[in-house]
Order: structure tokens, then sequence, then C-alpha cells
């Protein structure tokens, strides 16, 4: 399939030159002497287009059309090669830009500090960006991308991304449109940032783009994130967001239905649309051109349309002729995008052999950069693989901030005696936000409401709907805005209402969160804070939607934290280590705040004063020991430790808890540390059996060598049903009991 795309591009434009002698190298047209600089004519000095006088344009063509070509012609070249080394055994990555390099327009239309999250097929893109920025090799770049090597600028060796912070595009793994959430989020944060007064690392009429193929348009998160921005539109907010549709007319084997696309985008509220035919050079670039100064000038988003052509298949692996008839496919071929951008510089005033001899240029380029990546520089261990993933020792802390009293109309919350989870969790909110101008706080019900357990009532009042503001009803766009605001420089801390709502958007935490560290090793990151109304102990209130103990989804996700306090004493301490960790290591922090103990006066506490936070180290790695006897070590977390409490002395029995805090990850240093001193240890997991926190648990305690006995009590593996019949499988404290009673 390489060969005959390449033979009919060639072959294509050698036939509308005149003249060419049989036997003749391919491209090269009778009388081009050996040694002259390949896409240069003998008499045209370096740097001059052919067909353009020094100092001029040829015609009234866009002088940018070379440039576009170029770009085009390394991308074409850049995916033979990744075909060639995946049969070599030296690439591991073959879904090219092959028949897209028209969105290489994009990029020209653009400045090369907008920032880009772009399709897996933006090839001609990225390339024709580095041609706008000085010292930057993109086909080296993709080379070593293709080939697992530590050369490559922003992954180093872990995945095949476009990215490059200088280039400022962000690096997109799985493009099925769960990067439109963030895009919508980055568009909005740049000028939500402004209003602050924080600065963004982008100019204030930047434009965002996104890219992404005709298919995934139908994905939900697409259609969430579509439903967000004209949302914002139709609020009046700035939205600087195009939004580019590479429609080739299938996805990998199903084609989408003619004028699907069309319909689809040209009918979304808030959008204004631009189509144009990736195949037609000028108007592609004339195209882009218009929809990026919409975007620029306006503050509002669009759609840009581009009609493109899928060749060489979905991938290396796809057998594009098993569901396309032969023809069809060699039918595609005069859409190729290079053919039309040949087209429009032999119009312009190039020779046919010029431009064959540019083409052939850039294979030689390409071909040289593979001669000097193989064999690759690939990384040698699980360390340097896993190393954006570790903890690091850059958290900011938290201090006071320096006008503290005038955030809290009502008194410092330390001179107001014990406050509730939901008061403590508020004051620290307040503190957090005081202290932090870059801090803003999002979610439903946030606002004037103060959220559904009022943790938040009064936040809008004090600073404003700029910095506390409510979001659609869609967790999906929540996590999203928060992704997007973090990297325009602020501090989001967002609310899920329920565990159970996460599920609507655990993606946007898994698969973009938090990989932006790891792919692009620690060059970008998101930092944010998370907090969800969590567990199963509300004595059946609200069934499986309010009353969801499942963390398993959280788990298993490297690099994020997981905290969940166990009174209100230990959360505003929690809070900000969190917010620190998001502030100076770009951390994605989970706050596990149980709903049960919002408003229970059993768990309420005095608000811990300025002078007892902890500045400077973090105590992220310890637990807490509440000791009350060496019989038995119970380990448990949240509802589970002031249960354990009462179940201890109910069974009679001399028990200390050990409140871990963290449970991503677990302290388990500081476990082990103490475990020797107890002949048994009971795990108290209000998590369900399986999938839960006491799994993790019960496996450092053995891999760690602990020799006495070990048992656990968890909650079944079970929604959680409505009313009393809740009680059957949730965890409940004669559970605890029974369980300590028998154990002793």
């Amino acid at each position: 399939m390489t060969v005959a795309l390449d033979e009919y591009f060639r072959s294509t434009v050698a036939s509308w030159s005149s003249g060419v002698e049989p036997g003749g190298e391919p491209g090269v047209e009778p009388g081009v002497e050996p040694g002259v600089e390949p896409g240069v004519e003998p008499g045209v000095e370096p740097g001059v287009e052919p067909g353009v006088e020094p100092g001029g344009e040829a015609g009234e063509s866009d002088p940018r059309l070379p440039q576009l070509f170029e770009a085009q012609a390394l991308s074409r070249h850049l995916d033979f090669a990744a075909r060639e080394l995946h049969a070599q055994g030296e690439g591991f990555y073959t879904i090219g830009s092959a028949g897209h390099e028209s969105n290489a327009a994009v990029a020209l239309a653009l400045r090369p500090d907008d920032p880009a999250l772009l399709h897996y097929r933006s090839g001609g893109f990225y390339c024709a960006r580095a041609s706008q920025v000085d010292g930057i090799d993109p086909v080296r770049d993709v080379v070593h991308g293709l080939t697992g090597s530590r050369k490559e600028p922003i992954s180093h060796g872990r995945h095949k991304v476009f990215g490059h912070p200088r280039l400022h595009v962000i690096p997109q793994t799985s493009t099925i449109a769960s990067h439109l959430p963030r895009a919508v989020g980055l568009a909005f944060g740049i000028h939500r940032a402004q209003r602050i007064g924080v600065t963004t690392p982008w100019p204030d009429d930047a434009v965002v783009v996104a890219s992404l193929g005709d298919a995934s348009i139908n994905h939900s998160t697409a259609v969430g994130a579509f439903n967000a921005a004209g949302h914002a539109v139709h609020q009046k907010l700035p939205l600087p967001l195009l939004v580019v549709c590479e429609d080739n007319g299938w996805g990998i084997s199903v084609p989408s239905p003619p004028g699907w696309v069309e319909e689809a985008l040209s009918t979304r509220p808030g959008f204004e649309y631009v189509a144009a035919d990736g195949a037609d050079a000028p108007a592609a670039l004339r195209a882009a051109t218009e929809a990026a100064e919409w975007v620029r000038s306006s503050r509002s988003p669009v759609f840009l349309h581009l009609r493109t052509v899928r060749f060489l298949g979905h991938a290396g692996s796809d057998a594009e002729l098993g569901y396309r008839r032969e023809r069809d496919v060699q039918a595609d071929y005069a859409r190729d995008p290079l053919l039309g951008a040949a087209r429009a510089l032999v119009d312009a005033g190039w020779s046919p052999g010029a431009v064959l001899a540019r083409y052939d240029a850039a294979r030689q380029r390409v071909a040289g950069a593979v001669r000097d990546a193989v064999p690759a520089d690939r990384l040698g261990s699980a360390e340097e693989v896993m190393r954006p993933l570790e903890r690091r020792t850059r958290a900011t802390s938290i201090a006071a901030a320096a006008d503290r009293k005038d955030s809290f109309p009502r008194g410092l919350p330390e001179e107001n005696g014990p406050l509730t989870l939901a008061q403590s969790v508020n004051a620290a909110l307040t503190d957090v936000l005081a202290a932090c101008p870059e801090a803003i706080v999002l979610g439903e019900d946030v606002g004037t409401k103060g959220g559904v357990y009022g943790v938040t009532l009064g936040l809008q009042k004090t600073f404003g709907s700029t910095r506390v503001f409510d979001t659609p009803l869609d967790e999906q766009t929540i996590l999203g805005l928060a992704l997007g605001t973090s990297l325009a420089g602020l501090l989001p801390i967002a609310e899920i209402q329920y565990l159970a709502y996460l599920h609507n958007a655990e993606d946007q935490l898994r698969g973009e969160a938090a990989t932006i560290q790891f792919f692009s090793d620690s060059q970008y990151s998101n930092g944010m804070v998370v907090r969800i109304a969590s567990l199963a102990s509300l004595k059946g209130f609200g069934g499986h939607f309010h009353n969801d103990n499942a963390i398993g989804v959280l788990r298993d996700i490297p690099g994020i934290v997981v905290a969940c306090p166990s009174s209100a004493a230990e959360a505003p301490e929690l809070l900000r280590t969190l917010a620190g960790m998001a502030a100076g290591e770009g951390r994605v922090g989970v706050l596990l705040e149980p709903t049960a103990m919002y408003h229970d006066k059993d768990h309420s506490a005095p608000y811990p004063p300025p002078e007892r936070w902890r500045p400077g180290k973090s105590d992220r790695e310890t637990g807490r020991l509440h000791w009350g006897g060496r019989e038995v070590l119970v380990v448990t977390f949240g509802n589970g430790v002031s249960m354990a409490k009462r179940a201890a002395e109910r069974a009679g029995v001399a028990a200390t808890v050990f409140d871990l805090r963290w449970l991503v990850p677990l302290p388990v240093l500081h476990l082990l540390s103490v475990v020797a001193a107890f002949p048994k240890i009971l795990v108290v997991d209000e998590t369900r059996r399986s999938g839960g926190v006491s799994e993790g648990v019960v496996t450092a305690l053995v891999e760690g060598g602990y020799t006495g006995a070990i048992r656990r009590v968890t909650a079944e593996d079970s929604f959680v049903p409505l009313g009393p019949a809740a009680a059957h499988v949730v965890l409940t404290e004669d559970d605890v009991v029974a369980a300590l009673s028998s154990f002793a």
C-alpha cells in the first residue's frame, strides 16, 4: 500500500510535466545536475522557492504553500518509515497521518504559542508548527517516538505522542474525544485566570486547538464537551476554542453516514461552523485562517470541518481490504492532500520536477533520521519508566493568609469551638482560597446553595463567583474544567456530589488527569484536588447513588493520591496537604469525605490554628495511631476509626486503632513499623471485600513479613439498597464487634 501511494503521487505529478526522458530518475527533470540541493533548480539561489522572485511571491498564491507542502511531505515519509521500522522490529506505532496531512494548514493558520491538543493523525500539524519555531526537528522527534527512544522530546520513550513544550503541543494519548473536556477547560481557564490575576503560560489572546476524527464526535465525551462549550457561550463567557474534525469518513471499519458530520457539527449551539476540503490546499489554508481568526477575535468556539481521506488503513494491523473494495481505496488516491498542495505549487510557478525533488528531499531527510535513531536508546528499568510517578518533595506548604480574618466574617474557626466535618472542610477551603489567589472551587451546587451538604456554604459570597462557581450537571465537565484550568495556572478544587457519580466520568481521572505527567515526563501537569462525598454509613439513606462504598476505581490509578479523614480534626490537614501537592508537584489528589460524618456532632473537633499547621515537610506517608491496648491492632480509616473504638469497648478488647488516612498510596512503611508489637491485626474496611482497601492492607502486611494473625471484616460485594436493607451488606458496628470478639 505504501508503494502504491508513493508511486501514484510521483506518476501524477510527473504527468504534469512535458519532455521527461524515458528512464530518467523519477521526479527529476532532464538537465538537473547531480549534487544540486534537492528542491532547488539550477540557477535558483538556496532558500528561494522556484517560481518565486527574490523578495516577492508567485502571482497571488498563498506564500505559505511551500511550507505547507514541506510539512505534508515530511509527515508522509514519516508514515512510510513507521511501517518499515515496524517490519524491522524497531518501531512500535503504525497509526499514521497519511491522508490527513491537510491539518498542516491549521498549524500555519495559528501561532506557535497557541496551545494544541492533537489527534493522533496530526503529523502534518506537528511538522508545520515545528517549522515556525527555530531549533526543533520534527522528523527526529517523531522517529524517536516511533522507536520508543528516550531522546523523544515529550514522553522520553513512554509513548508515541505528539507533544513539545516549546511548540505548546500538549501530549494526548488516546484521543477518542477524551481530551475535549480538558480542551474546553483550558479555553475557559485562560480567561478565568486573567480575571483572577493569575499568569498563564499563554498570551491573553491565545486560541486553544483540539482535533479529533469524525467517528469520535459520536462519543459521549465529545457530546458532553460540545455541550459544555455551548453552555458557556450561552452565558457569554469567553471560550477561545478551535475544534478541528478531520473527517475521513471512517471509524476503523465503520463508515460515517453521508452528511452526518456536517449536520452534527453545523447545528451545535454556540459554535460557528467552517468547512474545507483538505485536498484543496489553498482552500484549506483559507478556511483554517478564517476559523482561527474568528476564534481569536470573537473569543468564541468554531468547528473546522476538514474533509480528509485515510490512507494505509487505520493502522498497520488493519486489513482494510477486508471491508473496503480495492477500487474504492485506489480512487481515494486522487484526493491526496499532497497532490492538492503540489498542484497549487505548480499553478504558482513551480515545475513538477522541483515539486518531486522537494518530495524526495523529505524522504532523504526522514531516512537519515531513521539511520541515526536505530538502534534506539530506550528506557532500561521500571524505575526509569515510573520516574514521573514518584512521590516528590516539592509540595507547597499552604500557610495562613496574612489577612486571614477578612475571610471569616463569623470569627476565626479555631475560636468557634468544635466543628463538624462539614464545617471543618469549609474552614479549610476558606483558608486555601485566602492563601492561594490561584485557587478556585467548582462543581454542581457549590455556589449559592453551598453544596448539597452545605460544605461550600458562604464561599461564593466571600470570594466571588469568579473563584467559586457552579458547573453544568455533568461530572465529566467538572473534571475537564479542573484539568484545563490547572493547565492555565489555576489550582482547581472540584466537588463531585457523590462517589457513585464519579463513575460517570472516571476516565477523566484515569485516562487524562493521571497520565499527563507520565506521558510528558513531568513537563506538563494538571495539579488538582477532587472532593467527593463518599462511603456508605448513612443508615440506608439514598440507596446506591448516595451511599456508595466502591473506591476500587481510584486504587489502581498510578500517580494519584487519595485521602480519607476519620474526623473533623483530620480533614483540614489532609485537604491542605493535597492542595500543596497539587500546587507544588502537579499531583492529582482525591479527598473522600465520609458523608455520615458531615453533621455528626460526635465527630466534631476544634479547628487546628495556624501554629499547629505543618509547614514544610508533608506527612502524607503516615497514618495516625489511637492507642488503647496491645491485644489487637485494628487497621481502618474513615467511619471505621470511631466504629472500631466503640466496638472494642463493647467487646471488651484492648485494641489500638491505626487510622490509615492515606488510601492511595497506603502508608505501608509506617504501618509495618508498628505491627510487630501486636499479635493480631484486624482490618476493618467499609469498602467492598473485592477491590476494597483491605486487600492492599493485607497484602502489604504479608509481603512485609508480619507473622501474627490477620483477619479482615468488610462490606459485602453488593450495591447498597435503600432503607434498612442496607444494613445487610454495608459494614456495621455490630460486624466489627463480632469480628473482635471471635478474634480475641
